[in-house]
This record gives C-alpha cells, structure tokens and sequence, in this order.
C-alpha cells in the first residue's frame, strides 16, 4: 500500500488547489471587487439584508475570509454597524458552502481533465495575449483560478485512490470525534482556507479513507479554524475591528459546539435525502450547508444582545487627549481663542514627539526641558497609536474652530482663528510626510552603505536642531525676537536641503550609492525638507502678529526674487542673436 501511495503528488494537489483558490478570488475581486465592496457597504441594513448581501458576496467571491477582511475595513472606518457587521459574517459562512457544492458535484462526478484543461489553456493564453491591467487578462486570471482548483482536487484523488482500494477502516484507532473536530480547525488554521481543508476532506471521504462521521466533525472544525486569518487581521487594531473578530468567533465556535452535539439529528435528517454509502460527498456538502443555516436561525434573535457584550468586552478608548479647549467655552470668544492657540501648539509638540520617535532621537536630544508630555506617554505608545491620537486631537481642534464659526465673530478675530486653524493643517501635513518617508528612512538604516548612514545621522541632527531651535523661540517674549529667528531657522533648513541634495550628487559622481537610492535620498529629502517648512510656518501663523506674519512672506518672496535673479547672472549674458531679437 506504502509502495503506490505518493505522498508529493497529495501535496502538489494541495498545493495547486490553493493556487487555484488565490487566483480564482483575486480574479473575481479585480473584476467585480468595487460592486462587492458597494453591496456590503451599502446594502447591509437590517439583520436579514446584512445576511443576505454576505452570503451573495461570499458565494460569488469564493472567499469568507474576504469578505469578513472587508467588514473589518467598513467597521473601522465607521461606515458598517455592528449589528450588520455581525449579520454579513454570519451570511458569509453560508456563503462559502457554495465553494464545497462546486466541488462535491463537479469534482467527484465528471471527469476533471474534460474541463479543467481547457479552462486552464484558454485563461494561460488571456495571460499572454492581454495587458496585465485589462479586464480579459484577469478574465484568463479567473479561468485558470477554476481549471487549478479542480486539477489540484484530481491530484489529490489520485494520490489517496491507491489507498483507499485497499484500506480497512477498522485499523483508524477509535479516539473519538473530537479529535478529528480539532484535526479540521487545525488544518484550516493552517492553510487559511475552510474550503481546502474541506475539499482534502472530501477527497479522503470519496476514496474510502475516513468513515461519514469522521467527515462530519472535520467540516465542523474547518468551521471553527477559519476563524483564524480575521483574528489575525484585527490584531493590534481599534475595538470595533476586534468586536467583529470576536463576533466572528464566538458566532463558528458556538455553532461548531451546537453542530457537534446534534451530529446525530443532523446525519438522520441527511440520511433521509441522501443515500451516504453511494454519495457521501454529497450528504457532506449538505452537512456543511445545513449547520451553518442553523447557526445562523440560532444566533438571529440574539444578535442585538451579542452586540451589547461586545461593546462591553472591547470598549471604544476613551482618552481626553486635548488639554485646553475641552473646558473652555466656546462663548467666550478671547478665552477660546487663546485655549484654541495653546491646544494648536500641544498639536504641534505631538507632532514633533512622532518625529522625534520616528528617527529615533531622545527627548533630551531635541529639547532644553523634557515636556511633559513626553513623559506621560514614554516609549509605551507604538507609533501608530501615536498617530491615531493625532488625528483624533486635530479633528477635536477643528470641531472647537466650527463651533466658534457659529459665533457672533469680528473680522479681525475671524481672521485670527483661520490662521490658526491653518496653522494646524499645516502642522497634519507635515506628520503626513514624516509618516511617508518612514519606510524610507528603516531601508537607509537597513542599508550597508556609509554614505546613507552619515545622511540619516544628519536627518537626525537637522531634525533635533529644528526642534530646539523651535521650542526656543516659543519662549522669547519678543515678538520681534520670534519674527527673526523664525526667518533665520528657515534659511538654515533651505541651505541643510541644498546641502544634502550637493552631497547627494557628488556621492553618484563617486559611485557611492545605487541608482536606487538616487530617488530614493531624494525623495526622502525633498519631503522631510517640506515637513520641517510646513513646522516653521504653523509656528509663524501662531506667534506672530498678523504686520509680522505679512514681513515674514514678504521676505521669503524677496528670497526667491533675489535667487532667480542669482540664477539668471550665473547663466550670463543672453547671446548676440538672441538679444538683437529682443531688440
């Protein structure tokens, strides 16, 4: 028996099936994925609806891990309630039955090479002959995801045949069907796909390796073990995406332990439509089908109520993450506009804590007094969390600003808030473009090259000398004082950005650092250089008065007046020609 098994063909069977399976659903999410992520969005309302739009999707995308990924995105973003969260994962287990029904009666009753080859020929030749962005060429994507997953299935039939022509069941040790449950979470947890370790319990039922029951409490447990990849993609997230994991889990666990325990009341029923001896495929995919739908008539009542723990269990954060504007009335207009000041400028220090953490500087590295803020939070807030919460802050300062808009406001003072305001937009600019060199900044520190070593120690340096210079003019009393070293800071960061732009260029002439790179240093530069512009001048609209603000543009405008001019005598004279033409 040992002899004609092949245990390689079983795996790449396995294996070709997945391949058949990733293909199939990125195909069909490219083509359709925007009307599916349209239905799950927008027509979820209400229980019955949310299940029916989660079934349908599912169904169609071959995916239920697709769909609950999605739910989680439409959660966090806030545009999906839970009920109906809860509602489309439970419609999502139903619909991904139809995946084992594909199998069961196309893989086990027609001959596979009949229409898997061709399917599997005709999308091999889309590939080729359409470009990788067009319809047909994910069209062709779709036919080979088919043609794979049934040619993976025939493998995997092949493999196990040989066995099960000579396979005595009454050698499988009786352990109790609790270990085949934990063998099919197992499975599933593994490959991150119900629908395999279902089909590779299909096959072994077809080829006479495992008796109905046996077949019966792995497909419950490939149930429970597809829970795993939404688990994981709510790791480290906000509550609401970890409400629906959970959900998720507590919705396939319960419906598992329920299955398991009415096995007996399931298989009768089964019994009674299909006859299990000649077609136990058959009765499995019915199996898989009917104690879903049961899970789901069991869970309907209670949804509301499930919703309610989980909001118990994974409480939205609630930190008072403003200091100045949260106990200040928006009433009083000179008050509010003070606190509105002081909250902009606490924006600002977070900001430049993000920074400071993003290139990793110490606090006493970049200011002459740790603030206290940075010893509240530490090093224990992750960066993320860390950016979450300035957001969080901005739209606070931004729903205060609205609130005193509906105010009876001068024009002076009207002026006043809209600088202040567009000072903290261009203090969120500016954390954006740190966030988006970050990558950047980890591959220079991956990198074994010395000359993007000594640029990212400088971007460290240029970094924590802007923000001591920064924290310095915020407590001159002179607004004079602040307008010039203002100005002198700003000229110091443009000449730190020719500077490295310089060095950047004599490096390439040297060969010391890949084309790669090139842009790379460049595009880094260009956007810390900009997030620095955008601190000073979130700095200037809040300390200056609005005579020196409009001398602190002015000079700046002189400053590229002067340079163009600068430019234009460096190119010399215009030639004899030209200027006779201009004569």
């Amino acid at each position: 028996m040992s002899e004609t098994f092949d245990p390689w063909k079983l795996a790449a069977g396995l294996g070709i099936f997945l391949v058949g399976m990733f293909m199939l659903e990125e195909g069909v999410k490219v083509l359709s994925g925007k009307s599916f992520r349209r239905m799950i969005r927008l027509h979820t309302h209400g229980r019955l609806r949310a299940i029916g739009s989660g079934t349908l999707v599912t169904a169609l995308l071959q995916s239920s891990s697709a769909v609950s990924l999605m739910v989680l995105a439409f959660v966090g973003a806030g545009v999906m309630s839970m009920q109906n969260a809860i509602g489309v994962v439970m419609g999502s287990n139903i619909g991904t039955t139809l995946t084992i029904w594909i199998v069961a009666i196309l893989g086990f009753k027609l001959k596979i090479e009949s229409f898997a080859l061709p399917l599997i020929g005709l999308g091999g030749i889309g590939l080729i002959f359409f470009a990788p962005s067009t319809r047909k060429h994910h069209a062709g994507r779709l036919l080979i995801g088919f043609g794979f997953l049934f040619l993976g299935l025939d493998y995997m039939k092949g493999s196990v045949e040989s066995i099960g022509r000579n396979f005595d069941l009454s050698m499988v040790p009786t352990y109790g069907l609790w270990i085949y449950l934990l063998a099919g979470t197992l499975l599933t947890a593994v490959m991150q796909s119900s629908s395999a370790s279902i089909a590779v319990v299909l096959t072994a039922l077809n080829s006479g390796l495992i008796t109905f029951d046996i077949g019966v409490a792995m497909v419950i447990g490939a149930n429970v073990g597809t829970t795993i990849t939404i688990i994981l993609g709510s790791l480290g997230g906000i509550p609401a995406k970890k409400r629906v994991a959970f959900s998720h889990l507590v919705f396939n666990v319960v419906t598992g332990v329920a299955a398991y325990f009415s096995i007996s009341i399931l298989v009768w029923l089964i019994v009674q439509i299909v006859d299990i001896p000649s077609n136990g495929v058959m009765g499995l995919a019915l199996f898989h089908t009917l104690f879903n739908l049961m899970g789901v008539l069991l869970f309907l009542p209670f949804i509301g109520l499930l919703t309610q723990q989980l909001y118990r269990l994974f409480p939205d954060r609630k930190l008072l993450l403003t200091r100045y504007i949260n106990n200040t009335p928006a009433e009083v207009i000179e008050a509010a506009a003070s606190a509105l000041r002081q909250e902009i400028l606490h924006l600002l220090q977070q900001c430049q804590l993000y920074g400071s953490r993003l290139l990793h500087i110490e606090p006493q590295v970049s200011f002459a007094e740790t603030p206290e803020l940075l010893k509240k939070i530490g090093k224990t807030v992750s960066l993320e969390r860390l950016y979450e919460d300035i957001k969080l802050l901005h739209a606070e300062i931004f729903a205060y600003y609205s609130r005193l808009q509906s105010q009876k406001l001068e024009e002076g003072e009207a002026k006043e808030l809209e600088r202040m305001v567009y000072a903290s937009r261009n203090i969120m600019n500016s954390i954006k473009n740190f966030k988006g060199i970050r990558h950047d900044f980890d591959e220079f520190e991956a990198a074994d090259n010395t000359y993007l070593d000594s640029q990212l120690a400088l971007f460290r340096q240029r970094l924590a000398g802007l923000y001591r210079e920064m924290d310095a003019i915020r407590k001159m009393e002179s607004r004079e004082a602040q307008y010039q070293h203002l100005l002198k800071l700003f000229v110091k960061v443009e000449a730190a950005d020719k500077l490295c732009i310089s060095e950047t260029l004599q490096a390439v002439a040297e060969g010391r650092i890949k084309k790669l790179e090139i842009s790379s240093m460049l595009l880094v530069n260009r956007l810390f250089t900009q997030g620095c512009r955008l601190q000073i001048f979130s700095l200037k609209d809040l300390l200056l008065s609005q005579a020196l603000i409009s001398n602190f543009d002015h000079a700046l405008d002189m400053k590229e007046i002067l340079e163009e001019e600068k430019g234009r005598e460096q190119e010399g004279p215009p030639a004899p020609e030209t200027a006779a033409e201009n004569l």
